[in-house]
């Protein structure tokens, strides 16, 4: 399921994440998607999406960090 991480772990080098348990991450899949493991702010970000979004009942809306994000960047596979 999973292939590869992207981006440097979040705990590298003893890093401590928010509240000390779980970690934001990106992940590739064996599909060629991707996985992220992120806050779920569906509740109150749903009703504020802008026009033309929705959020299906089978989805989450999930906020990372900016960094966790800029960091995995480089090992984002450009357009096919």
């Amino acid at each position: 399921m999973f292939l590869r991480r992207l981006g440097p772990d979040p705990h590298l080098n003893g890093a401590q994440t928010p509240g000390l348990r779980g970690c934001p991450d990106v992940f590739e899949l064996e599909t060629g998607d991707f996985a992220i493991i992120g806050q779920d702010i569906t509740p109150k970000a749903i009703g504020q999406l802008p026009s033309g979004a929705s959020c299906g009942p089978e989805e989450r809306i999930i906020v990372i960090p900016r960094k966790t994000l800029v960091r995995a960047k480089p090992h984002i596979p450009d357009s096919e």
